[in-house]
């Protein structure tokens, strides 16, 4: 079997890595590391800033600078990996971005969402200063490989086709709850089956 880089796991908002046990237990099956940090998102308070500074401290503390990785992202956890390629020259060591139901260019149902307290939640509004400066500097991912996965009956992330990064592989599975993308095994299976590629 050819050499697989590390998986690091992002979670969302109201999850923890836990949301991942679906996942993880295919990958422990074939033999893949992975990484599965605890984010505290404090209900939506926590800037996506601060959480990407907190993911940085993990991954600098379990792999160091300089090992090449992947990173898959669920929901929020999406965007706070985005942010890291960015932010921290993670683009340099990572070879490939999977993000799941992840709202790269916001989603309504943070809309209503005051600033203060919920700034991360905010952070996702539909046009927010935060994600205007990600897709800035979106060419820090040119030479990676983007995977979106989505599905159009996503109450969560709404309208659920901005999910999806400008550039990379956009697909779409047939699931109605947000967390079941995570967690339905037909899509778990078209993960690993992108995870394996």
């Amino acid at each position: 079997m050819k050499k697989r880089n590390p998986i690091i796991l992002i979670h969302g908002l109201w999850n923890t890595s836990s949301i991942f046990s679906f996942i993880t237990s295919k990958l422990d099956e074939i033999g893949i590391e992975y990484f599965t940090p605890t984010l505290n998102h404090s209900y939506g308070m926590t800037s996506i800033i601060d959480l990407t500074n907190k993911l940085n401290e993990l991954i600098l503390e379990k792999y160091g600078l300089e090992k090449e990785i992947d990173i898959l992202g669920f929901s929020m956890g999406g965007i706070i990996g985005r942010c890291w390629l960015q932010k921290f020259n993670g683009y340099k060591r990572t070879r490939r971005l999977i993000s799941i139901g992840s709202p790269h260019k916001g989603t309504l149902m943070a809309q209503l969402i005051p600033k203060y307290p919920f700034r991360g939640i905010s952070e996702m509004k539909i046009s927010s200063n935060f994600l205007r400066e990600l897709a800035n500097n979106d060419f820090f991912l040119e030479h990676i490989e983007c995977i979106n996965f989505f599905t159009y009956w996503d109450l969560m992330v709404f309208p659920s086709w901005w999910t999806n990064l400008d550039f990379g592989k956009k697909i779409s599975v047939k699931v109605y709850k947000h967390r079941n993308l995570v967690r339905n095994k037909s899509v778990v299976n078209k993960i690993m089956d992108e995870i394996i590629m």
